[in-house]
């Protein structure tokens, strides 16, 4: 049996990151949220299906404190990372963390298929955007809905943490992986950033 795991990994410890397991016939096997990345390591390090599993680990945002509310909010955009008037002091446009980067290298040594995925363009390309503000309430209830609605997923009525959900987007994305359905968008610290081939 072949197993298909999702990882919405978190910036930092601070945060919870999910991580969600499906099987071949659709069932959620495991949803759980992660904190360290000790936590990760310890689920991976364990999970006895690593060799028949294939894994869709989140690109982190990078959250790098700067100084200056444009910096900020500027960051995930890169609208002047060009600019040679606006210098890249404290590397303020690198836009993805690499937690992690180098423990999913050795994924790939123990035999597991792993790739990134960028979440919100992957969201975008199945159909899992709202109009709603990104992980606000509305949003997390659209996404579970939609989850359960169109792609037959058995969730529960009340609502469930957001990192959740996105690592079953992210469950969802390794199972198109493995149907051929996916493209390779670009590499992340060696490893596909892949994305749904849109039909």
């Amino acid at each position: 049996m072949n197993y298909y795991v999702g990882l919405a990994l978190a910036s930092n410890s601070n945060t919870d990151s999910g991580v969600a397991v499906l099987d071949e016939d659709n069932n959620l096997i495991l949803v759980d949220k992660l904190y360290k990345m000790d936590d990760i390591k310890h689920f991976f390090d364990n999970f006895s299906s690593l060799g028949q599993s294939r894994i869709c680990v989140s690109l982190a945002w990078d959250k790098t404190m700067l100084e200056g509310k444009w910096r900020i909010s500027g960051k995930p955009y890169q609208l002047v990372a060009g600019n040679t008037n606006m210098p890249n002091r404290e590397n303020w446009t690198q836009r993805y963390a690499s937690r992690g980067a180098d423990y999913f290298k050795t994924l790939v040594e123990r035999a597991a298929s792993v790739n990134r995925f960028e979440l919100y363009l992957t969201r975008q390309s199945m159909g899992l955007s709202s109009g709603f503000r990104e992980r606000s309430s509305a949003d997390c209830k659209f996404l579970q809905q939609t989850l359960r609605i169109e792609h037959g997923l058995d969730l529960p009525q009340n609502m469930m943490p957001m990192s959740q959900l996105e690592a079953m987007v992210g469950a969802l994305l390794s199972r198109e992986d493995a149907k051929g359905k996916t493209k390779i968008v670009g590499q992340f610290k060696d490893l596909d950033v892949i994305d749904i081939c849109r039909v």
